[in-house]
């Protein structure tokens, strides 16, 4: 199972110059206003082919943003897969060993096990739980629309509303069932957290209009916290919801889908969707719809997600 490369609109830049930061840990750059407020981190580079959290991270401290009340934080998480990227590869840059968005669990965190994605969550284990409000900026190995990502708590959902866009939201009653995600490390994995943790998924990995994307929720997700003046306007329509009902971890190199898919296809209830091996996905409900299908076969990652709609 494999798709043709996708052109590459955003190449990456040199971070060198912000290795060092203020906190004490590679990469992360922190920022008091003196005033009162929430502290609010953006982070991007949970992944590192995701180019656009990249470009939102570095626009925001290349511009001199800091925050007019309340604590900023702004981050690259794996900085290591970044440097790895090759044009002629560029999914294999994702990761090294582990998927540093599956990891945040003290199971792992407090773990024997070690791997370059282990020891930077735990070396950005402190700031994580230090932000009252995260923003972990992603994209999609498909081209398909942005979306919201979030744990199902009314704090989030309703940060969500309050911005402009992406449009659509993938709600997780009970998380992703295939990991720990860095929105829900610790206190914030909690119904009484004491914010709100998103995921933006901001469009193709490689495609301008990711960055782009990236860079005008980062500003709005500030905006909307007070933490710059910016005027957040929320979307104009209602938008699209979604359920994920169950994440398909790839059991064997057989994996293959029925169709060509991309996500965001709807299936009929008990419609096959996909063979892992001897194993069928079917639609649990009707008009199921599937978020992430893998672009590729590798056993233990995630072949699929799939959802309902809400609305």
């Amino acid at each position: 199972m494999s798709t043709p490369l996708p052109p590459i609109e955003v190449t990456p830049r040199d971070l060198s110059r912000y290795r060092a930061g203020n906190t004490g840990i590679d990469y992360v750059h922190c920022f008091e206003s003196g005033r009162p407020g929430p502290h609010v981190m953006i982070n991007g580079l949970t992944h590192g082919n995701e180019f656009c959290g990249m470009v939102a991270v570095c626009h925001l401290l290349d511009s001199g943003v800091r925050p007019k009340i309340g604590t900023l934080t702004l981050s690259f998480a794996n900085v290591a897969a970044y440097e790895t990227f090759d044009a002629a590869q560029p999914f294999e840059s994702r990761l090294i060993t582990h998927n540093l968005n599956r990891i945040w669990s003290s199971a792992w965190l407090d773990g024997t096990e070690d791997s370059v994605e282990l020891r930077r969550a735990r070396e950005m284990r402190p700031a994580v739980a230090a932000a009252d409000h995260i923003l972990d900026i992603h994209s999609t190995s498909q081209d398909v629309v942005p979306f919201w990502v979030y744990p199902a708590y009314e704090r989030n959902a309703a940060v969500a509303r309050a911005l402009p866009k992406p449009g659509v939201h993938l709600v997780m009653p009970a998380g992703l069932g295939s990991g720990t995600p860095l929105i829900q490390h610790g206190a914030h994995a909690s119904a009484d957290a004491p914010g709100a943790a998103l995921v933006v998924e901001c469009g193709q990995h490689f495609k301008q209009a990711s960055a782009e994307l990236a860079v005008e929720v980062a500003m709005d997700f500030l905006g909307h916290f007070g933490l710059i003046e910016r005027e957040v306007e929320p979307a104009a329509t209602a938008p699209r919801r979604f359920q994920l009902l169950r994440t398909h971890v790839i059991q064997d190199e057989r994996f293959a889908f029925t169709r060509p898919v991309i996500g965001f296809e709807t299936f009929a209830e008990g419609e096959l969707i996909a063979t892992d091996g001897p194993h069928e996905i079917r639609a649990p409900c009707d008009r199921c719809t599937i978020f992430m299908p893998a672009r590729v076969t590798i056993v233990g990652r995630e072949g699929v997600y799939l959802t309902k709609p809400l609305d």
